[in-house]
């Protein structure tokens, strides 16, 4: 537990920095913000692509739901936990550089400069938040030994993250009228429906399978916490999962005439 808390606890930070210093080497003519943005993205989807593949191999491996381990379940949170305290302050950050082009002078890390973050961002703050606080406790400690495979699962959820990151790195380099950018905004539907809202419905649909009963008795079978837990996480997945729609029906309902205006 503590040597991988040490380990995350200097990659994530690390592997930010040297981003940003090879960044600089390799487009000096980007601002600092810029390549804050680009490197914190770069940052996330190394961190999604490690609990993707850590949630698959947990799942894989775990053929009875219930009582089967695997020791990523367990060790992998140790690693998360130092990478959303990161991502926190990363967000800090690039909401503090935007705020100073759009002509707000706060000071960085001045109370008003971390208010006007904490309004601006409250719902992927109190995301982290939650994940630190709640989530973390009932996954190391309160489950006991049991549900390593539903712990994998919410580890496929950041599957669709890297594709996410991709997207705003190609508008950041303004490429948002490629191809590319088109093939990756479907993508993203797809992987974000597939691993962020029916997850939900197949870990219950699994447990329904495991012990031999209709899925629709499966709420009532486990322990309410579970349902809770499951509930909060949820429901910001369909809020971002709705403007994710949004997003997507400007930019293939739109005509090339509308883009231009």
């Amino acid at each position: 537990m503590w040597r991988t808390l040490a380990l995350a606890s200097a990659f994530f930070p690390g592997l930010f920095a040297l981003c940003i210093r090879l960044l600089r080497w390799a487009a000096p003519g980007w601002s600092l913000k810029d390549r804050i943005l680009l490197s914190g993205r770069l940052v996330s989807t190394v961190q999604a692509t490690m609990a993707t593949v850590s949630g698959i191999t947990v799942v894989l491996n775990c053929k009875d739901v219930v009582y089967d381990r695997h020791w990523l379940a367990v060790e992998y949170i140790w690693v998360l936990v130092p990478y959303m305290t990161y991502d926190i302050y990363v967000m800090y950050l690039c909401h503090w550089h935007k705020s100073q082009d759009r002509g707000i002078a706060e000071k960085k890390h001045s109370l008003a400069s971390v208010w006007s973050f904490l309004l601006q961002e409250r719902l992927m703050v109190t995301h982290h938040l939650f994940i630190l606080i709640v989530l973390t406790p009932i996954t190391q400690h309160f489950r006991g030994e049991l549900g390593d495979f539903f712990v994998g699962c919410i580890f496929i959820a950041e599957l669709s993250t890297p594709f996410v990151s991709l997207g705003k790195i190609l508008m950041q380099l303004e490429m948002q009228d490629t191809l590319l950018h088109k093939v990756n905004g479907i993508i993203i539907l797809v992987t974000f429906f597939l691993c962020r809202i029916l997850l939900f419905p197949f870990m219950y649909a699994a447990y329904a399978r495991q012990v031999g009963i209709p899925i629709y008795m499966v709420p009532f079978r486990i322990p309410l916490h579970c349902n809770i837990a499951n509930a909060s996480l949820i429901a910001p997945q369909l809020y971002w999962f709705r403007l994710i729609c949004r997003k997507a029906a400007r930019l293939y309902g739109s005509s090339p005439a509308d883009k231009s205006r």
